[in-house]
């Protein structure tokens, strides 16, 4: 059996309605296994005006606004129309990307069909309730996660360091990486634009700290801003760039005043903004790869981070940037303030991720996934199944 003999079924909670780097990546996947000749369908929610065109063949599966959330939207079932197409279809490799009720209803419909189940792990759902004050949540839901992944024949990080937490939270015995690449034409330090920075107000002398994602609280935007308002208390020079959007944007807004707000910037214009950054500061801890801290890494910026899964296996502390106790704002300030008091430095710890950028081939990360679903269905066929979840405990 060869990637062109694959039909993969996958099943995604956000393909294409909202962007974020989890659904890029899927579609980049996508783009690479139809080029190389496999069959693919993607079931998720649809909306009429999605974020941007879906890459293969995608089935909407029947889903609702999240409450607060509006812009999300959480899939109820696999509605019998859906299950008519996945049996007119017959895949030989089912991939759930999202931890949710059709996930769900997707790994029991797998076992019911005898096919195997690949999980791939994209942020750190268990994470998210510390940032809306329902912390206690958090052990209530490693236990759900556990329970879905152990039904699955393996499980897919994008990095070594989540990969390990993955094993240490016991939720598979069969972990394996799916990392992240990085697009070299977009994200270079030839992008860099002063004339794009002084129409922002940024003069060519600026130390400029960036931050680019989505403008939502566990993205650690009360971090960002508390550190910044440390530097400002300490009197460091500095001018801050922000670069999405979100529905916390007003809130981010209040707290920094003075920072420049690009709104949402997207292909060469992303790579042109964040090249236009002098230092990039990721204190969230939700991410399990850090896509905007591989990026920052490709246009030559030393990265201030946490000291977490996002970016453990990228920034090497101390020569391409910092890592940082999460939630430490004071440490967090002494790693900006270095960088803002020595231009040089951060010109040679971003040199450092640059170089070290260059590994990530999005054609290599992609075709070893499609060794993982080779290797998935060739035990199956020989009668392996994955291990009861008595094994794991």
């Amino acid at each position: 059996m060869d990637v062109k003999d694959l039909r993969i079924a996958l099943f995604s909670g956000n393909y294409n309605y909202v962007r974020d780097g989890a659904n890029q990546a899927l579609n980049r996947l996508v783009g690479y296994l139809l080029k190389q000749g496999a069959a693919v369908r993607i079931y998720s929610p649809t909306v009429d005006e999605p974020a941007f065109e879906a890459t293969g063949d995608l089935v909407s599966v029947p889903s609702f606004a999240i409450p607060n959330r509006p812009e999300y939207r959480a899939p109820i079932m696999l509605s019998p129309s859906v299950k008519r197409d996945l049996k007119e279809f017959a895949p030989n490799i089912v991939h759930i990307s999202s931890p949710d009720i059709v996930g769900h209803s997707a790994t029991r419909w797998s076992r019911k069909h005898d096919i195997p189940m690949l999980a791939s792990v994209h942020t750190r759902f268990e994470t998210y309730p510390r940032y809306y004050n329902m912390a206690w949540l958090e052990p209530v839901l490693e236990a759900a996660l556990r329970r879905f992944y152990r039904r699955c024949d393996a499980i897919v990080a994008p990095s070594d360091s989540m990969a390990q937490l993955l094993r240490e939270q016991r939720m598979s015995y069969d972990v394996g990486i799916w990392s992240r690449g990085v697009d070299r034409d977009i994200f270079h330090p030839d992008k860099r634009d002063m004339a794009w920075r002084q129409s922002h107000g940024i003069a060519d002398d600026d130390q400029v700290i960036g931050f680019v994602g989505r403008l939502v609280m566990e993205k650690g935007l009360d971090v960002f801003s508390d550190t910044i308002d440390r530097l400002v208390r300490r009197k460091v020079p500095h001018k801050v760039l922000i670069v999405g959007e979100g529905p916390a944007r007003q809130w981010f807004e209040s707290r920094l005043p003075n920072a420049v707000f690009a709104g949402f910037q997207g292909g060469q214009d992303l790579g042109r903004a964040v090249a236009c950054m002098d230092v990039l500061f990721n204190p969230s801890v939700t991410e399990t790869f850090g896509n905007v801290t591989l990026e920052a890494m490709a246009c030559g910026l030393p990265v201030v981070a946490a000291k977490a899964t996002g970016s453990l296996s990228l920034v090497l502390d101390g020569q391409s940037g910092r890592l940082v106790r999460p939630g430490a704002t004071s440490d967090y300030a002494d790693a900006l303030q270095l960088y803002c008091e020595n231009p040089k430095l951060a010109l040679e710890h971003g040199a450092v991720g640059a170089k070290r950028a260059e590994r990530f081939s999005w054609d290599r990360i992609n075709g070893g996934l499609a060794e993982t679903y080779l290797r998935l269905i060739r035990q199956r066929q020989l009668g392996m199944t994955h291990l009861p979840p008595k094994a794991l405990r």
